[in-house]
């Protein structure tokens, strides 16, 4: 396993964050880093999560590209403790943040294994279920839809990652936003299962014995060339691990699950079943 003293998840995001802001303004990495007389590759470095810039670090990227207000301070503050490497974040900076994050680390994943025991994988969704779990009665609804069925386009690329879904029973038997749109949904899931970076294996119901699934939901992202990362999310937080000790349980977690899940063959023709339910109820 490669080493986590760099890329920890929290620098990775911050870095997100600060390339953002850069490409916002319109300035080049070569130009920032001009205007800051520091060194190309620092800025990338940055950028990346290879390299955590302190607090002033931020503070002076930030006051180059012309970030004041409310967002200068949060990028300010989130550099104070980027260097470590487990992130929890009680909710706070709200879901953007969040999905800015899990886009980084789907764009730069080499795998992404997403074990989904209450609802569809974030990545498979279509636009009406996601409306669905994200609730429709908020004022930025279409936005947030929006950017999350956009994520699917990481799967889509030339070079997408390979995305392996552990999905539970549960999940795909739920008819959230109803049963017309969890059709829809499960006819999305065997569409997607034909592509060849995609594989998608259900976990029946009814065991007997105790497996992870029933620790919940996660997803585990390996890269390249950097240490895996796990994210863990709850109802009002969500934790990035990337302590070697804490993703080691994970990543046994998700061997021991595909061993016990249907093939992907059966998998299909499984959820193609629950899909004729489904239509047949709606």
């Amino acid at each position: 396993m490669a080493g986590n003293s760099e890329h920890p998840p929290k620098a990775r995001a911050l870095g997100a964050e600060l390339r953002e802001c850069r490409i916002a303004a319109g300035v080049k990495q070569r130009e920032l880093a001009k205007q800051l007389d520091v060194s190309y590759v620092s800025i990338s470095r940055y950028e990346t999560g290879a390299r955590t810039p302190q607090p002033e670090d931020v503070a002076q990227i930030l006051a180059t590209l012309g970030v004041t207000g409310e967002k200068y301070a949060e990028l300010v503050d989130m550099a104070r403790d980027a260097d470590q490497p487990n992130w929890l974040d009680t909710g706070h900076t709200g879901i953007r943040r969040e999905l800015t994050t899990l886009i980084e680390f789907e764009r730069t994943a080499q795998r992404i294994t997403d074990v989904a025991t209450i609802v569809i994988p974030g990545l498979l969704q279509t636009s009406d279920y996601a409306r669905a779990i994200l609730g429709e009665t908020s004022s930025d609804i279409e936005a947030r839809v929006a950017m999350r069925v956009g994520r699917r386009d990481t799967l889509m690329r030339r070079d997408a990652p390979e995305f392996v879904a552990l999905i539970w029973e549960v999940a795909l038997r739920e008819p959230l936003g109803g049963y017309r749109t969890m059709a829809d949904q499960l006819r999305h899931l065997t569409a997607m299962a034909e592509r060849p970076n995609v594989t998608i294996q259900v976990l029946r119901t009814g065991s007997t014995r105790w497996h992870p699934a029933h620790a919940g939901s996660f997803i585990l992202f390996n890269f390249p060339k950097s240490a895996p990362i796990v994210h863990v999310e709850h109802f009002q937080s969500t934790a990035f691990l990337h302590k070697q000790k804490d993703v080691l349980g994970y990543e046994s977690a998700t061997t021991t699950l595909r061993e016990l899940a249907m093939s992907s063959d059966e998998s299909v023709e499984f959820i193609a079943k629950i899909r004729d339910e489904m239509e047949g109820q709606a």
